[in-house]
């Protein structure tokens, strides 16, 4: 029997390859970080008045400090932190089903969740004109209930990614049209609420909404990245997966849950900001690089795309934009380029 020899050159390059990866991996994790950070100040000081970084952090303090204190405290900060959170959930939400079913394509937006949420938010306020919180609730309901729905129907025969999208598709297909519809026989009113509802905005941030997202990422967060090992390995398909001591079915079953309830949460708190769930994982593997986790990258990314995006739709124009109507203009020539370059290359991250 032949044995395969390491020489110590072919060992020492292995190494230097790995501690060069791991060198990307954290800088790239590093940078994100503190970009995150100084978008979030900046969110903090600009607007109609300009509050210096000095006034900013008295105020984070609990300091008093006119004026500052009210617009700083009860609305920039819920703003800057709902969208902080928002996108680190989509960013999150997203990779997950794209790592788990091997294509970028497998986002929540393209495979009908955000759609089930927007349905059951507009049946809320246009068939039974509900409150912002219960409207959040039927958001919630709505998503988890369109993703059992569509697991159940891709677990008839052998599960595989592709029948998922596709039944996903299918399913965002009917659930926009239930959308369309309710739009149709809306009053003046309700339809202005609506739209803005489906847009996906961060005009109405308060704590009272940023409160059950804070929670949930809280809980849920810890859970998935104690499983991102098994997500990772998920990537080699099933029966690879079992025989590397992966429990497929309670693993899946656990991520999706998990990556659903962040995007149902998100959704309910912030409308469904379109794309950001769909770019942010692709984005992060090209900034990370092979190897390694992309669940913390691709949910800073997330909330960069959502922060940069809601200071462009309030300064960076004529009028003032919701955060989705932005974030749309940005992922919609990126899914176009997607689709291309999955066309020719296959669908891996």
């Amino acid at each position: 029997m032949s044995q395969v020899v390491e020489r110590p050159a072919d060992v020492a390059a292995l190494v230097r390859g790995r501690r060069s990866r791991a060198r990307r991996r954290s800088s790239v994790a590093l940078v994100l970080v503190i970009a995150v950070f100084a978008v979030y100040v900046t969110t903090l000081m600009v607007g109609n008045t300009f509050y210096t970084p000095d006034q900013v952090l008295r105020v984070l303090l609990g300091q008093t400090v006119p004026g500052a204190s009210f617009t700083i405290g009860e609305l920039r900060l819920p703003r800057a932190t709902l969208g902080l959170l928002a996108g680190l959930a989509f960013g999150m939400a997203g990779v997950t089903f794209q790592t788990m079913l091997r294509n970028p394509l497998a986002s929540p937006d393209i495979i009908g969740i955000s759609s089930g949420a927007s349905a059951a938010a507009v049946v809320a306020i246009i068939g039974f004109s509900l409150s912002d919180t219960l409207v959040s609730v039927f958001a919630l309901v709505g998503a988890l209930v369109t993703a059992g729905a569509i697991y159940l129907l891709s677990r008839k025969g052998a599960f595989t990614g592709t029948r998922l999208i596709l039944i996903g598709i299918g399913v965002a297909a009917m659930l926009d049209s239930v959308t369309t519809w309710m739009l149709t026989r809306a009053a003046n009113w309700d339809l202005q609420t609506a739209m803005q509802w489906l847009t996906g905005s961060l005009n109405n941030a308060s704590w009272g909404r940023l409160l059950p997202l804070a929670v949930v990422i809280a809980v849920v967060v810890p859970l998935m990245a104690a499983n991102t090992r098994g997500l990772a390995v998920l990537r080699l398909g099933d029966d690879s997966a079992a025989g590397l001591g992966v429990r497929v079915e309670r693993t899946r079953l656990l991520l999706i849950v998990g990556a659903v309830v962040l995007l149902a949460v998100a959704t309910a708190a912030s409308g469904p900001i379109a794309f950001v769930a769909f770019m942010a994982g692709p984005i992060a593997a090209r900034l990370i690089g092979p190897g390694g986790s992309l669940l913390l990258p691709a949910g800073l990314v997330g909330a960069l795309l959502v922060m940069v995006s809601d200071l462009l739709g309030q300064f960076a124009f004529d009028n003032r934009y919701p955060v989705g109507v932005i974030t749309g203009v940005l992922g919609a020539p990126y899914l176009i380029y997607l689709l291309i370059r999955t066309n020719r290359s296959g669908g891996s991250l």
